[in-house]
């Protein structure tokens, strides 16, 4: 009766079962996990917010299949900040980055062609892969003394039906930007295969180096071994390359929206730019204006009020990199005691990870830090990390609960 293609596994795993348990007792669960910026305490300016949304403009009905020209104006006026020119005629409005994905997986791909994804990452992309009728390839990131791509990996990796590369810039979760080093072969290996590169930017503006580099307990390759940093020692080639928004060597797509920018999910605003040699986007941007018009899916009181909701990210995002540094370092200063884990460089985004000994799998880890500490962490399979021994942290949690969840957590799994 169904689809092949929505033939997931849907029972719950034995994590979901064990945290139904634990909040059905009623018991204080110190989660780890948190990433609704809705519910963590921020100060957001709610008058202002709300009184966006009463526009006499929303009342008539004007369908604009790119968006309408306000709304990508103020998008292109974001991208002015990172020093980005980026023409509103190369944006389309979408009510999300997975509908964003979904619009260049369509674009790009034939049923069973590829797409090359970073590996470890955020396992949404095997759902909006299956939904699209495409085949995803891994690519390795690296980890010695920081996150790298694996070049020798992606040239294994590309076969002659594979249409595009995703980079997360920076990742989640491993908070790696790519690095101006990266970026000169990244474009030469899409020239070299003929593929577009699909950019997801969500976080870009958490940049977490001023507190993340140069701290103690900074995990390397090798486990037990530690190494200090220093911000301002890196070299030109390991530096962030900035927003891949005006990429013109190969056709790009950059993604990104509301949901981390002004950390407001609930808004449902996000977009694609289009950049690269002049004849591709053309070509692209056709396209998917007609995929958009099929769907026209982006509601006319958020686009109106889109200018006064980035324009919060101004407050919004001080509030959750102080949170996310904050919590980084109480992590460094608790690790000082518990040498046997450390964590993994992170330059940027809201999660970092911890290295553990290898006792159990991270399954059985996560499931005993829930029933004998109350301590909720996210396993490092779920983000495909190839081996045991990682969890994921979140680090825009209440500070009161991250210092004491670490807390537990160390005390379990530190001695």
């Amino acid at each position: 009766m169904f689809s092949e293609r929505t033939n997931w596994t849907l029972s719950q795993n034995r994590l979901a079962q064990a945290i139904e348990q634990v909040r059905a007792s009623g018991a204080k669960l110190f989660d780890l996990t948190v990433s609704n910026p809705t519910r963590i305490g921020l100060s957001y300016d709610s008058q202002v917010i709300l009184r966006s949304f009463s526009s006499p403009e929303s009342l008539d009905y004007d369908p604009q299949p790119q968006g309408l020209p306000a709304a990508r104006q103020a998008v292109s006026a974001y991208y002015y900040t990172h020093v980005a020119s980026v023409d509103p005629q190369r944006i389309i409005l979408t009510s999300s980055t997975s509908e964003g994905y979904s619009f260049v997986f369509r674009l790009l791909c034939n049923a069973g062609d590829e797409i090359l994804v970073p590996k470890p990452s955020y396992p949404l992309f095997e759902f909006l892969a299956d939904l699209q009728d495409v085949r995803l390839a891994p690519y390795s990131l690296l980890y010695d003394h920081g996150w790298q791509i694996d070049f020798t990996m992606l040239q294994k990796a590309v076969t002659a039906r594979t249409r595009g590369l995703v980079v997360v810039h920076p990742n989640n979760p491993t908070g790696s930007f790519v690095t101006q080093g990266e970026r000169s072969p990244l474009n030469g290996f899409c020239r070299e295969h003929n593929l577009s590169l699909i950019v997801d930017e969500v976080f870009l503006d958490y940049s977490l180096d001023a507190a993340a580099i140069g701290m103690s307990h900074v995990g390397t390759a090798a486990p037990g071994r530690t190494v200090e940093r220093s911000s301002t020692a890196l070299p030109a080639a390991q530096k962030s390359c900035g927003t891949f928004a005006a990429n013109d060597d190969v056709l790009t797509f950059t993604l990104s929206g509301l949901s981390k920018i002004s950390a407001l999910p609930q808004m449902k605003v996000a977009w694609i730019v289009t950049s690269g040699p002049e004849a591709e986007v053309a070509a692209a941007m056709a396209r998917l204006e007609v995929i958009a018009d099929t769907y026209l899916s982006m509601n006319a009181p958020a686009q109106w009020a889109l200018p006064t909701l980035l324009d919060q990210r101004k407050t919004i995002q001080p509030q959750l990199i102080e949170r996310a540094r904050r919590n980084l370092a109480e992590l460094d200063r608790q690790l000082a005691q518990h040498r046997t884990c450390q964590r993994l460089e992170v330059r940027g985004g809201w999660n970092a990870i911890l290295r553990v000994p290898v006792t159990q799998s991270d399954e059985e880890l996560a499931i005993a830090l829930l029933r004998e500490k109350r301590v909720l962490v996210h396993p490092g399979h779920f983000y495909d990390f190839a081996s045991d021994g990682y969890l994921i942290l979140s680090l825009i949690c209440l500070e009161s609960d991250f210092a004491e969840g670490i807390a537990r957590l160390l005390s379990h799994v530190g001695n």
